[in-house]
């Protein structure tokens, strides 16, 4: 793994309490005429969270405090699961391996990397899912789910490499299923704690912010 990211998960229970989403940086100029001109900063969106409101004991205070920790603050990336986002179709439903569109095969090619698609119209975002769930990832190609021995999927980087025997065919279409997490750090180098404030009910802050690994 590279020396700045631990392939290790935030609490899961934590983590499916959490608040946040993805955020954009658009720039916007109005005009003389009154009309904007717009411009995103971004190519790809960037996902913050607060996961102090998934804290309910000192328990839970105390593992997210060892973890913090371990993570020297800001200086190491791990893995965050996001209870919107964390499938390859909606939440509730069990990936299918007919999910996302990954390529399509040229009769050469075995390595396809993992991607999201968000929306239908004509201007679709495409996202890199680099932190796949070890074991999730199922893949067809041409519609018909290709076996797990003929297949590997790096959890650490999300790409599916086919077997030698098992090289998509030229214009066949390559899809796949699949859970993630996000690939994230602290957003601060302190955690400041108020048990006094905490047994009142207060919630402590503790900002995420997603990262590239």
């Amino acid at each position: 793994m590279p020396d700045d990211f631990h392939e290790v998960s935030f609490p899961l229970d934590v983590a499916l309490r959490g608040s946040g989403g993805p955020t954009r940086l658009t720039e916007i100029v109005t005009l003389a005429s009154g009309r904007e001109h717009r411009n995103s900063r971004w190519a790809d969106s960037r996902r913050r969270y607060d996961a102090g409101f998934g804290i309910r004991s000192l328990d839970t205070l105390h593992a997210v405090l060892s973890f913090f920790e371990e993570r020297r603050g800001r200086l190491y990336g791990f893995r965050y699961r996001d209870r919107v986002d964390f499938r390859s179709g909606p939440p509730g439903r069990v990936p299918a391996p007919t999910d996302q569109r990954l390529g399509i095969g040229d009769g050469a090619s075995r390595a396809f990397a993992l991607l999201k698609t968000y929306g239908t119209g004509p201007t679709p975002y495409r996202r890199a899912i680099a932190k796949p769930v070890a074991g999730s990832v199922r893949v067809a190609v041409a519609g018909v789910e290709t076996p797990a021995q003929r297949f590997a999927c790096d959890p650490a980087t999300g790409q599916v490499v086919f077997a030698a025997g098992a090289v998509p065919p030229a214009g066949a279409v390559v899809t796949a299923g699949f859970a993630f997490d996000v690939p994230v750090r602290f957003d601060a180098d302190d955690l400041v704690i108020n048990l006094e404030a905490f047994t009142a009910g207060e919630i402590p802050k503790v900002p995420l912010v997603e990262i590239v690994p």
